[in-house]
């Protein structure tokens, strides 16, 4: 059965390949879609390669609703978006990806049941199925070449679907499975150690520089980010090089 999550069904209508309705139900589940509505696909279904495509996605595929016609695929539905990438003459408003997912979350929040509709690869919906629809999603992309895969335009309204409905951590350090940033006081010990050794080895030098020349240094330390394997290796490095240089190394 498909998950309890609020989200839009998917409408894929008339698709001609089952290759591509794999990409599609590959697209969704990467962003925890499975909600899948298939309109008279041309080649019948089930459909092999669809499965075959779907790389791990077959259960989405499993429960697909098989519609005959897309009044039966938007039956039950309060509001529909359908995909295009041409204009149409239609009076309806276009919308981005982005800003069509931010209304559609925020109708299924209050509880409207949504769909999104999806042409079929040679041609894109026709005007009577978008006459169906509420709003036109248009996707700002090179006039010169503007068909898009329906795998690729279902990767793109997914991807937007989940930006509105789970926090989207747009940057991170991978630190490693042992990694932790290093503290305040392990970075200072570290400063210390470097201080101490660089002093003893006359580093700071004039004398009337050297207040200057540490300030220099704990700055280019304040502006290395640190993993606590950071801190520990350049303690490892300098105790190495003392050690070195006390057995007559040159």
């Amino acid at each position: 059965m498909p998950t309890d999550t609020p989200q839009p069904a998917f409408v894929l209508v008339r698709p001609q390949m089952g290759e591509n309705i794999g990409a599609a139900a590959r697209a969704m589940w990467n962003f925890g879609l499975d909600r899948m509505r298939i309109v008279a696909p041309r080649d019948g279904w089930p459909n092999p390669k669809a499965v075959a495509m779907s790389s791990g996605a077959g259960r989405l595929l499993d429960e697909a609703q098989l519609c005959a016609d897309v009044p039966e695929a938007l039956g039950d539905c309060t509001y529909v978006f359908a995909t295009t990438a041409r204009q149409r003459g239609l009076t309806k408003p276009v919308y981005s990806p982005e800003r069509a997912m931010q209304i559609a979350a925020q109708k299924i929040a209050s509880g409207e049941k949504v769909a999104v509709m999806f042409g079929p690869e040679r041609a894109g919906l026709e005007n009577e199925d978008i006459a169906k629809a509420n709003a036109i999603i248009s996707v700002p992309v090179n006039p010169l070449y503007a068909s898009l895969n329906l795998g690729q335009c279902v990767l793109l309204t997914g991807y937007e679907w989940m930006r509105q409905s789970a926090e989207v951590v747009h940057e991170t350090t991978d630190l490693g499975r042992k990694g932790e940033w290093a503290s305040g006081v392990e970075v200072e010990k570290l400063v210390e150690h470097y201080e101490e050794r660089l002093d003893a080895a006359g580093f700071f030098f004039p004398p009337e520089k050297a207040e200057g020349m540490k300030t220099n240094l704990r700055n280019l330390w304040s502006r290395m980010r640190m993993t606590r394997s950071d801190v520990q290796m350049l303690h490892g490095i300098m105790r190495q090089m003392v050690r070195w240089k006390e057995r007559g190394g040159e």
